[in-house]
């Protein structure tokens, strides 16, 4: 079967896999070739890919996996993967602490060039007769 997973930033893994177990709110699940078509929302989990004896962790928040004609889409606004679960969740969350932290900046430099507009409107005296 093949396995698609994607995030708003692209592709994040596009394999063929011999089968994956999904970890969400409701409990854990295997797909395998030919299962019945599956819809589950994931809003924090993962899924575990199998492929030659390997195994992979996508941690996965806020997603949505659909199966059907032995193909897996997994649609997430985050994912990340790993050699284990634990691995790719850390990774994860590293990663959210890391865009949380730029986000936070972004938002100080944002206010700073409001108050920085607002000082050149006055002092250009912008609007006065």
């Amino acid at each position: 079967m093949k396995i698609l997973v994607s995030t708003h930033q692209g592709k994040l893994y596009d394999e063929v896999v011999e089968y994956v177990v999904v970890h969400n709110t409701d409990g854990e699940f295997a797909i395998m070739n030919h299962h019945v078509p599956v819809v589950a929302v994931m809003d924090e989990g993962y899924v575990k890919l199998v492929r030659d004896q390997a195994e992979y962790f996508i941690a996965i928040v806020n997603g949505i996996l659909e199966f059907h004609d032995d193909i897996v889409s997994v649609l997430a606004q985050e994912a990340h993967i790993g050699t284990n679960k634990d691995s790719a969740k850390m990774h994860l969350e590293e990663f959210r602490k890391e865009r949380l932290n730029q986000n936070r900046k972004e938002q100080v430099d944002f206010t700073q060039k409001e108050k920085e507009l607002r000082e050149h409107l006055k002092n250009s005296k912008a609007g006065q007769l």
